[in-house]
């Protein structure tokens, strides 16, 4: 169950009422799971981490398999119930191959993958379990997907660790059409 209460224009900082507004109006609704119902509380924390989240979904050079996969990865390893229920089903659409899927969710020994997946899961791993990548494995991010690929991908990794930790702090819902079985996790 959500630590917070939805937002409302009354109970965001005062100067960020404005704001508020204008994100609500795109949005149509005060967003109710996820990240966003969290950071909606500080509007202006929302236009901005949503803004570089809009860049990397819209804009990126990364395609939308590497994307889905990067964010897969980045759940599995902070055992993000919503990111991982709210992306999975997008990760398979997208080309990500079911047994990847599963596998990664199950935390088992995945199946040959292709180059760009090997890559993904490699520099995700490294970067969000010992908090640096390897010389070998910039390299083949960088020979994969270029220079600007490769510093998107490591924002791509950063921007979902941040999601992921604002979700599990603040214990939000899971997507409420959730059509993936959850991550096995330990109890908290």
């Amino acid at each position: 169950m959500a630590r917070l209460s939805p937002a409302t224009r009354d109970t965001v900082p005062r100067d960020q009422g404005d704001t508020f507004d204008e994100i609500t109006r795109e949005l149509g609704a005060v967003p109710q799971h996820g990240p966003g119902s969290v950071l909606i509380h500080v509007p202006k924390a929302y236009h901005w981490a949503f803004g570089l989240n809009s860049y990397l979904r819209k804009e990126s050079s990364l395609p939308k398999k590497v994307q889905e996969l990067a964010m897969l990865v980045t759940a599995r390893e902070l055992d993000c119930q919503h990111i991982w229920n709210s992306h999975s089903p997008s990760a398979r659409n997208a080309g990500v191959p079911n047994e990847v899927v599963d596998a990664l969710r199950d935390d088992q020994e995945l199946p040959d993958l292709a180059p760009d997946e090997k890559v993904v899961v490699q520099y995700g791993r490294e970067l969000l379990r010992t908090h640096q990548v390897s010389r070998g494995s910039w390299q083949a991010a960088l020979e994969q997907f270029g220079k600007q690929g490769v510093i998107e991908l490591a924002l791509m990794f950063g921007n979902y660790s941040m999601f992921a930790m604002v979700i599990n702090a603040f214990d939000t819902d899971l997507p409420s059409k959730r059509t993936e079985p959850l991550l096995p996790v330990g109890c908290m």
